[in-house]
């Protein structure tokens, strides 16, 4: 599932295609992905007009002027393309937004889903602290109100492995299996310890190694494994700079012992026995 990195990267790459232009023309070729997809999508997406987009978690945001906001996940398998002629759309490109663009041109973004995981939804901008996929989500790792501290106070008494708690958007934001892992190893933390036990000096390691791993993975365009593209159709190429995360057996970066693999609530945990404590 795209994460954190992978959202902003297509955040990103739709900010200066779509914003401050307005719909032309829209596509919607099923009624649903993983939930149904809003009534008459493309009726109210015709003619409007977007500010830039924004990221919250793993959602992009889109807002619109007139005073909605189009959601979008994309799922497991999801990605957006952008093109600069009409493309011929494929099997699984259930949605496409037409544009106007500054060279007088147009742009077309399409939304692809094999597995259709993903969801789109469109809600009424006042309505954002209050939506179902939002309100609950904890600060975003990359933002101000994430630190040691927060690490501190959310992980308190928590008798869970630091590996969940890590992937619980309810404590952090857009973090998930890959980036979880890697900010671990950073940090030097087992995936096993105890969240409750992340005090001190190990909350000040972990926070600087969740903001310093994520970052890095921006720059990079994201961890392109199975599907993930960036809107362009590059890969993400932070995958060559993944220390643990997929590497089962191979020697750790660091001191060459052997990387070990536990499952943990049904994700794989990658990790070095000698360098996670």
């Amino acid at each position: 599932m795209p994460e954190l990195p992978e959202v902003e990267t297509v955040r990103s790459a739709l900010a200066p295609v779509v914003t401050g232009q307005q719909v032309t023309a829209v596509y919607v070729g099923r009624k649903d992905l993983r939930w149904p997809l809003p009534d008459a999508l493309d009726k109210q997406l015709l003619g409007c007009r977007f500010a830039a987009p924004t990221r919250r978690g793993k959602y992009v945001l889109m807002p619109t002027d007139n005073g909605q906001v189009l959601l979008i996940h994309l799922g497991m398998s999801g990605s957006i393309r952008i093109h600069a002629t009409e493309p011929e759309l494929a099997k699984h490109d259930h949605i496409m937004l037409t544009v106007d663009a500054d060279d007088g041109g147009q742009r077309y973004i399409v939304l692809n889903d094999p597995r259709r995981f993903g969801w789109v939804d469109l809600f009424a901008a006042e309505d954002m602290a209050t939506h179902k996929l939002l309100k609950d989500m904890g600060p975003e790792p990359l933002g101000n109100a994430f630190s040691a501290t927060h690490i501190q106070t959310v992980f308190a008494n928590r008798k869970s492995p630091v590996k969940n708690a890590l992937l619980d958007q309810r404590l952090i934001a857009g973090i998930g299996n890959i980036y979880a892992c890697e900010a671990l190893f950073k940090s030097g933390i087992s995936p096993r310890r105890r969240a409750g036990s992340i005090t001190a000096g190990r909350a000040d390691k972990l926070a600087h190694a969740i903001v310093t791993v994520l970052r890095a993975a921006i720059a990079e365009g994201g961890t392109s494994l199975r599907d993930h593209v960036q809107p362009g159709g590059e890969i993400g190429y932070f995958v060559q700079k993944l220390s643990v995360y997929g590497r089962d057996g191979l020697p750790c970066v660091t001191c060459t012992t052997p990387i070990r693999t536990i499952v943990q609530s049904g994700r794989s945990s990658f990790y070095c026995p000698s360098c996670q404590r």
